[in-house]
């Protein structure tokens, strides 16, 4: 039998990974719960773990799988669907490599060919700052194919390379590649791209607060940057990653 906190906590991670495919970080769940401190949802998360309702991703900063609910709870949400997983695509210059997951076999020879994968083809628009704003985002430098799965709602979708771990408790490391689909509006708690004062570029998570916008890096080491609500203009919603091995 779970408490209270436990069952809050397990809600609140449910609905955002539903909403955003990625959990929430250590201080939003903090604050959802309205504790004092982070040891508190640590503790939770161990509760929980033990119990089975959660598994911690191994080699991952702050990532987490619902793994199941309690009856009241998915009657209540919905069954946990599969959690969000970066999409590993062969990084070759070109990225014109196929995908390579679970709808791939491997012939004699070691090459990799599609048998059912659904992908789109979009635009790679140069490179994205997860830490400091930097240069804006460049032209399209190349095309990358992207699961189907990874395209959520209507308009467009274009592709950027991370640099910078900024964002790394988010699970987006340097070098990441992040699927971004066009909106010029954004959500409390959404990882956008943000244009600053029309001339730089940065990957954060997006607040407002009252006339301003806060943009929060998901790492200790990198100050939340708060700017007059006109400074800043949101490119997109982050929707998918894919990391290249």
């Amino acid at each position: 039998m779970l408490t209270k906190k436990q069952l809050d906590l397990l809600e609140f991670i449910h609905v955002r990974m539903q909403r955003d495919g990625v959990p929430p970080s250590f201080d939003e769940m903090k604050e959802a719960l309205d504790l004092r401190s982070k040891s508190g949802i640590h503790r939770l998360i161990t509760a929980l773990e033990e119990r089975g309702f959660i598994r911690r991703m191994p080699h991952r900063a702050r990532a987490l799988e619902v793994v199941k609910l309690p009856d009241a709870l998915a009657a209540k949400l919905g069954p946990p669907s599969r959690n969000f997983e970066p999409k590993v695509i062969d990084g070759d210059a070109s990225g014109d490599a196929p995908y390579r997951g679970d709808n791939f076999k491997r012939s004699g020879d070691g090459d990799v060919s599609p048998l059912s994968v659904e992908a789109t083809t979009v635009p790679v628009m140069g490179r994205i700052a997860a830490g400091v704003p930097i240069e804006a985002i460049n032209q399209m430098s190349r095309h990358m194919a992207v699961p189907d799965q990874m395209l959520a709602g209507s308009g467009e979708h274009y592709a950027l390379e991370v640099r910078g771990d900024s964002m790394i408790d988010a699970g987006i490391n340097d070098g990441d590649v992040v699927v971004i689909r066009e909106s010029p509006t954004a959500d409390n708690g959404d990882i956008v791209v943000a244009l600053v004062e029309d001339n730089e570029a940065t990957l954060k998570r997006f607040r407002r607060e009252g006339g301003a916008i806060a943009l929060e890096a998901a790492n200790p080491a990198y100050p939340t940057r708060i700017y007059a609500e006109d400074k800043v203009k949101v490119q997109g919603r982050l929707v998918g990653l894919i990391r290249t091995y």
